[in-house]
């Protein structure tokens, strides 16, 4: 999984899921959209990546993930190459997973045009023809995982395990550190 960091990202979204996601043995690199190793998220706590976008190899990956965050989500929608690799991935059919305000780069390049997803409260005119759900943290539609907010973040999480890693997976992790959600 490819986690892409761009400064501004709310912090507990990026981190909560690629800790679930790391404690299933998924392999996730953290991709700095930064130009630079270390991003500030939106609350300024420092993260360093793994590797820089310039240096990454999506083609690599199984999966793009979008934390949200103000504001890391128009941050991320700047970058013209990570449009054009999220077009790629849409069009191969690889998973693509977006929380909280990232969705909304995924409605306006087209992605979420008549599927179900979800975004942060309030956030809902910017996910053009996607049929937002009310209620739900996560929604799956297709190849295509959305998430509502930061409190969304572990069960966000977990279904990626989930879906990467199988139903078990997903469980063991929630058994060991004890979420009850």
């Amino acid at each position: 999984v490819y986690a892409c960091m761009a400064d501004g990202l709310e912090e507990v979204e990026c981190l909560a899921a690629v800790d679930v996601m790391i404690r299933s043995g998924i392999t996730v690199k953290l991709i700095s959209m930064a130009g630079n190793p270390v991003v500030t998220g939106a609350h300024g706590i420092r993260i360093t990546a793994d590797l820089l976008w310039e240096e990454s190899q999506p083609d690599e990956a199984d999966c793009i993930f979008l934390p949200g965050g103000m504001p890391g989500t128009r941050n991320l929608e700047g970058c013209a190459s990570l449009m054009e690799e999220l077009d790629r991935f849409y069009a191969a059919g690889k998973w693509i997973a977006a929380i909280c305000a990232a969705p909304t780069i995924l409605a306006r390049i087209g992605c979420l045009d008549r599927r179900e997803a979800v975004c942060y409260p309030g956030m809902e005119e910017e996910m053009g023809s996607a049929v937002v759900q009310k209620g739900t943290p996560v929604v799956v539609d297709g190849h295509i995982v959305t998430a509502e907010a930061a409190g969304s973040a572990f069960p966000f999480g977990l279904k990626l395990v989930e879906i990467l890693k199988g139903p078990a997976a997903a469980a063991q992790v929630k058994d060991a550190v004890h979420y009850h959600g």
